[in-house]
């Protein structure tokens, strides 16, 4: 049985898992209703050479619940968080999907922390909204908690709202077991509610960030997209493209060993400047 867990405290930070014993700091964060840990494998493989943190967001995971979302104030939580960590020190901060848009805005209003930033299948840009996240907190809300019976039961009553077995595995992730029955780990009461503000982007009046910008998008992904180039560009114009194919939007684990290597050799500086494509 899983271990009963605290209560969610606001005031309780963001929690973080650290791999790694040496060498230069990476910063990682995970997409809408995730966590850190999704990240392990990752991380494992790079721990060898690279001291890596990986973060659970504001709302997921073990960290503190607020009353609202934005992407500002999740930048600073995150920047706080790892100046805490290592004063005087510096990060490859590497973010997916809406990490992804906490890492370019804690980029943007806390450049000096961020040594190298690495954009996973997103772009700050405002998207048309998360139509198939609504149906999955339609179904995750709709789970009857004080009676649920195990797991599988679960699996099984979320199978209309939810189709794919790997996203319904993927959000289980977040589902816990208490004394006193179970609980969602993420606040999906404020998340639910704001999935239009999840999509957005925020007009930040500050100076484009000046480190070199690794974008990393999913060939058969739509969420990078021609359109977007001139505001990463406008925002980050050190900005490498580089697309790996037979990779949707969750790109570090449909191909994992190609975004090790190129992940590696970001944080190494071999990258090659300018647009490219991996195999």
């Amino acid at each position: 049985m899983t271990p009963a867990l605290p209560a969610p405290n606001p005031q309780s930070g963001l929690h973080s898992i650290q791999l790694g014993e040496s060498g230069p700091r990476i910063a990682f964060c995970h997409g809408l209703f995730g966590q850190g840990k999704n990240w392990t494998s990752i991380a494992k493989s790079l721990s060898t050479e690279f001291r890596c943190t990986l973060v659970d967001l504001p709302n997921h995971g073990r960290s503190g619940w607020t009353d609202d979302v934005s992407y500002t104030s999740a930048g600073d939580q995150l920047a706080g968080l790892l100046r805490r960590m290592a004063p005087g020190e510096s990060y490859t901060v590497v973010g997916h999907s809406m990490g992804g848009k906490v890492a370019m805005a804690m980029a943007l209003l806390h450049p000096s922390l961020v040594r190298r930033l690495c954009v996973v299948d997103i772009a700050p840009v405002s998207y048309r909204g998360l139509s198939s996240f609504a149906d999955y907190v339609r179904g995750m809300r709709a789970l009857p908690l004080d009676t649920l019976a195990d797991r599988t039961t679960a699996d099984r009553l979320l199978q209309n709202d939810i189709p794919d077995p790997v996203v319904r595995s993927f959000l289980l992730q977040n589902l816990r077991r208490e004394d006193t029955g179970w609980r969602w780990q993420q606040n999906l009461s404020v998340l639910g509610d704001h999935l239009d503000d999840l999509a957005s982007w925020p007009e930040l009046d500050v100076d484009p960030y000046p480190g070199p910008t690794l974008w990393v998008a999913g060939g058969e992904s739509t969420y990078v997209a021609p359109a977007h180039a001139p505001a990463m560009r406008a925002q980050f114009p050190k900005v490498q493209l580089v697309t790996i194919k037979r990779a949707g939007h969750w790109v570090h684990a449909e191909q994992p060993a190609v975004f090790v290597d190129l992940l590696r050799r970001f944080v190494r500086r071999e990258a090659s400047a300018g647009a490219g494509k991996q195999e």
